[in-house]
């Protein structure tokens, strides 16, 4: 295995949340390719979890999908933004809830053959209700799910992102399950 060596790159177009890059590289055997590659300033996602190990999912429209997701709460990092922040307000901003701690759980590349984007995901724990500040442009449910239905809608399918199926996934194994 080698690393590819990039003799050109092109920014092709700049949007508010991803930007497409087209690289030429050498590879490793002397060849040249182009690469695409989705720059993304990252994300965060959290695990919220209640006193009474319930977990709040939120439910949105997602225009990609074509279809209500229930998911964990997530957002993007603001340029320059520590993920811990992100995570605090993300948390607020789309539960209406504020966490006493909030620790790391996990971490993924969900799609590293053409994306830069990371995803930090995080346990927030010790929730007391605040206020929900959306963005201008979501409509959100926050679903509260015990955290045994929650692994079940894992299994069935209903919950089917990979954040949320990874940091669901992540908290068991975290509580020994």
């Amino acid at each position: 295995m080698g690393t590819e060596i990039t003799l050109s790159s092109d920014r092709v177009y700049e949007g508010r949340v991803i930007h497409l890059r087209v690289d030429t590289v050498r590879l490793a055997d002397g060849g040249l390719t182009k690469r695409e590659i989705v720059e993304h300033r990252g994300a965060v996602a959290l695990v919220a979890v209640g006193q009474d190990d319930n977990v709040l999912l939120v439910k949105q429209y997602r225009k990609a999908a074509g279809k209500d997701l229930l998911e964990i709460p997530a957002g993007t990092l603001e340029l320059g933004e520590n993920p811990l922040d992100c995570a605090q307000r993300e948390l607020q901003e789309e539960t209406g809830h504020k966490a006493a701690r909030i620790e790391p759980l996990t971490g993924f590349y969900p799609c590293p053959g053409y994306s830069t984007e990371f995803i930090h995901v995080y346990v927030a724990t010790g929730l007391q209700p605040s206020v929900a500040e959306h963005d201008d442009d979501e409509d959100i449910e926050v679903v509260p799910v015990p955290f045994p239905e929650a692994l079940k809608m894992v299994g069935s399918g209903e919950i089917c992102d990979a954040k949320s199926i990874i940091g669901l996934l992540a908290y068991a194994r975290r509580k020994g399950m």
